[in-house]
């Protein structure tokens, strides 16, 4: 990938730099973290804002680079990120339009980039989490209708979704059959009859995530995206998206937050302490690493279609562990202010720490790394 800028794309930096400049200002003031339905409104409104100015598709529709410096100088600027619609932007979108048919991009697609509707994910189970094919929820075949029974757990943003990607079982397992081969890809609208959801209060205090129970929920079968039994390898391209290109805005988050800590250490003293100084090059070796490893991924997703390969589970390895170093660095010069959960950096320390887990867990990555990479051998 080369990373130079040409001067088209340095004319879309300077456009883009003039439109952020004039509409934030504008933004009303950021909902209460803890008021889901409030957020939604203010992150779906900057949706529609990015749509009306051309910016929504950006990561199917405009250059590897231009999709970087979007991320790039949204963050430098302050501007909202996808916030409580990341399932529908980062993952369930990307998904159908990769193994959607044309209908169901045209349903679905468009309301994901106007911000008209959110999806949450209905992945993990209580007995499901890193072993996700040994999931139980099951879909019966029913004419035209799947009926969906069984539960789901860190169902993100389900209490304000409008939809929700969601596995089920629609062939048993036997002992002459691998468990993933009968998993379907389902998209279910929140509203059927049958859905309950529970929210589920973090160490933090927020309640992103909920558990979810189905009694008989009937789905289209017109909703299935990809081959009935086809679900794992169409979860697999959702996993890509989420693990190579969901977290890309994030990086250039961290880098803001290290650069912010990095001041804060000079300003309270603890800059003078040799060791703090060495963690922060360290981190910032290591996010610059990172991004560099996001421009190739992105780089090389374009290649193949928008989905991303095996690289994301490298780069999601490593940052799922730089992040959690970066807020227990920050701990480190805030002191004890390091306990106050009314600090921003607290509440992402607290959050961090979720990274080495959600996504697949750094075992599962380091697996994938072995064998789809380096070639090596299952483990037994």
């Amino acid at each position: 990938m080369d990373l130079a800028y040409t001067p088209q794309e340095e004319e879309f930096r300077t456009e883009l730099r003039e439109w952020l400049a004039r509409v934030l200002p504008g933004l009303p003031e950021r909902p209460d973290p803890l008021d889901w339905p409030g957020r939604r409104a203010y992150d779906t409104t900057w949706q529609r804002m990015l749509y009306d100015a051309g910016y929504a598709d950006l990561q199917r529709e405009a250059t590897p680079t231009q999709h970087l410096i979007f991320l790039e100088e949204t963050e430098r600027a302050g501007a909202p990120y996808v916030g409580a619609n990341f399932v529908g932007l980062l993952h369930a979108g990307p998904t159908i339009a990769a193994e959607g048919t044309p209908e169901q991009q045209e349903r679905w697609l468009p309301p994901i980039l106007r911000g008209d509707e959110v999806w949450c994910q209905g992945f993990s189970e209580p007995e499901a989490g890193s072993d996700l094919a040994s999931l139980r929820t099951k879909a019966v075949r029913d004419g035209d209708h799947y009926v969906v029974t069984g539960s789901k757990i860190w169902t993100s943003h389900a209490e304000v979704a409008d939809w929700c990607e969601l596995l089920v079982r629609t062939t048993p397992v036997t002992p002459d059959t691998p468990k993933h081969k009968g998993i379907t890809w389902l998209a279910m609208p929140m509203d059927a009859p049958g859905i309950t959801v529970r929210p589920l209060r973090t160490l933090a205090g927020s309640t992103e995530f909920a558990e979810m129970f189905l009694d008989e929920v009937r789905v289209p079968v017109a909703n299935r995206v990809g081959a009935e039994n086809d679900g794992w390898r169409v979860t697999m391209v959702t996993l890509s998206f989420e693990r190579g290109t969901a977290f890309v805005g994030e990086v250039v988050a961290c880098r803001r937050t290290l650069a912010e800590v990095a001041r804060e250490a000079r300003t309270n003293g603890t800059w003078d302490d040799p060791a703090v100084r060495r963690q922060l090059g360290r981190l910032n070796a290591e996010f610059m690493t990172l991004w560099r490893l996001t421009q190739w991924n992105v780089s090389e997703a374009q290649k193949t279609g928008g989905v991303p390969g095996v690289g994301g589970s490298v780069f999601k390895l490593r940052y799922s562990h730089a992040r959690q170093e970066l807020y227990d660095t920050a701990a480190e010069v805030l002191g004890p202010d390091a306990f106050d959960l009314d600090h921003d950096w607290t509440l992402d320390r607290l959050s961090s720490l979720s990274y080495t887990i959600a996504a697949g867990t750094s075992q599962i990555q380091q697996n994938i790394v072995a064998e789809r990479i380096l070639g090596l051998p299952k483990g037994r």
